[in-house]
């Protein structure tokens, strides 16, 4: 395990999901953790036996990020690592997202990770910190009536990539993690429905079938994406920087048009 003693990551979304697996994980390596997101409840229930900060506050909004930043100064020291994990649904074609739904896709997906990473990269540079982006599968590959999803997924790899060109000289690292499936509460709602519009027996079934063109064969523990995003984030990746890292159990490398060859 990677020692995180001395260190502190300021991770958005960290209530639930990937975002509260990489905070344990943090926490379990000696490292410090803040946790930002817009529910102070499920926030609170991760990082209080992590011995970590939590802030209630839109990641979005740069006055909030702010005051998580002066208040992560002052408890923790500052901040070593940024994990921008905060996301949401974009769902609708084009002609069924209407203005409201594309900038609410907007806020939730990108303009959290833009905002977090230009307020604290004062801090980064200073401290020679990283950030890690969650990005998507769905950032290299468009799934069908999420046009918000997938394009702010997409921007996210470009911003890490910029982000990364940039400021390298400066000792700022960026990546990004691409997960495919991966068991959350927010993929089981998905299952939900898969299994209503199928007919499926039960949420099993549904990742069986979503996965079922997938090399491995299943989906991911979001213990196994936060291994992903720490190893980036640490040392061992020092010479990693502006690449996107795909959690997916091989679904990138399937050709789609042979699907139909496989016994």
């Amino acid at each position: 395990m990677t020692s995180w003693q001395g260190k502190v990551a300021f991770i958005t979304g960290g209530g639930t999901g990937i975002g509260a697996a990489v905070a344990a994980q943090f926490a379990a390596g000696g490292g410090k953790v803040v946790l930002m997101g817009r529910r102070a409840a499920p926030l609170e229930a991760v990082a209080a036996p992590l011995g970590g900060l939590a802030i209630a506050g839109d990641a979005a909004d740069a006055a909030d990020v702010r005051r998580a930043l002066a208040a992560a100064r002052q408890a923790c020291g500052g901040v070593d690592v940024l994990v921008a994990n905060a996301g949401g649904h974009g769902l609708g074609t084009l002609v069924d997202t209407d203005d409201a739904a594309w900038s609410l896709a907007t806020r939730l997906n990108l303009d959290t990770a833009f905002v977090c990473m230009r307020e604290l990269m004062p801090e980064l540079i200073a401290r020679r910190g990283n950030v890690v982006v969650l990005s998507s599968l769905a950032g290299h590959f468009a799934g069908p009536g999420v046009v918000g999803y997938v394009t702010m997924k997409h921007a996210l790899v470009g911003l890490t990539r910029s982000v990364a060109r940039d400021y390298g000289r400066r000792g700022v690292r960026v990546n990004a993690v691409c997960p495919g499936w991966v068991r959350t509460a927010m993929a089981d709602e998905q299952m939900q429905a898969l299994v209503e519009l199928r007919g499926l027996a039960d949420v099993e079934a549904a990742y069986a079938l979503v996965t079922r063109d997938v090399p491995l064969g299943r989906p991911a523990s979001a213990d196994e994406v936060a291994d992903a995003v720490l190893f980036l984030a640490s040392d061992q990746a020092a010479m990693i920087t502006g690449t996107t890292l795909m959690v997916d159990g091989g679904a990138s490398a399937v050709d789609l048009p042979t699907v139909a060859f496989a016994p």
